[in-house]
């Protein structure tokens, strides 16, 4: 799930994200995935999506702020949570997410969809997974979000272990594509919008 911004300019400040910047990184990805069509499918009422976003953010990717590996960029108008290959979304908790916050005519969709990302999440070798990149709207096409995923890319390379996400509209696949990820199957339940596993192998 991500919507990174992608014009060229000057290279930006990218940070790990320190436990005071916490609020702020949620608070980033919050704004940024405002229109996302799988998160707005979910919670379509505004006020629900103000109050579980942040809470969902901290659950499917908080684990990188103790891995070190929560990005901001410029302060925080841009956001991405990276999970190493040892660390993996909260999974009770986004139950619990689910279970307070979804409408029943769609949870059974819901749950669907998490099965089959699961499903696609590779196991077969070490895989850093980014659940989560966005730039704040008033910051979008500055080069915030490319910055944070090249900087995360890098350290993929470094490592040579494989990245993986899930692009929730083609116009996010086709910048990922711009970084080598190759879209693996497609993800879709019911009435859910269509998510696409995709996958990049590291570079020399």
């Amino acid at each position: 799930m991500a919507a990174p911004g992608s014009a060229p300019g000057p290279a930006p400040r990218i940070e790990v994200a320190s436990g005071r910047d916490r609020q702020r990184t949620l608070d980033t990805l919050t704004l940024g995935f405002a229109a996302d069509p799988m998160a707005r499918w979910s919670w379509p009422d505004p006020e629900v999506y103000l109050k579980t976003m942040p809470r969902f953010a901290a659950a499917f990717g908080g684990a990188a702020f103790s891995a070190g590996s929560a990005c901001i960029a410029e302060g925080g108008k841009a956001a991405a949570l990276w999970l190493p290959p040892d660390a993996m979304p909260d999974g009770a908790a986004i139950e619990e997410i689910f279970a307070e916050t979804v409408a029943q005519r769609i949870a059974g969709d819901v749950a669907a969809v998490f099965a089959l990302m699961d499903d696609y999440h590779p196991r077969d070798r070490p895989c850093w997974y980014l659940p989560l990149i966005a730039a704040d709207p008033t910051h979008w096409n500055t080069g915030l979000g490319s910055a944070i995923l090249t900087q995360g890319l890098a350290r993929c390379d470094a490592e040579g272990c494989i990245a993986y996400l899930e692009g929730t509209s083609l116009r996010n696949v086709a910048l990922y594509q711009r970084f080598d990820f190759r879209v693996i199957g497609k993800i879709q339940a019911g009435s859910s919008p269509i998510l696409y596993p995709m996958i990049r192998e590291p570079k020399p």
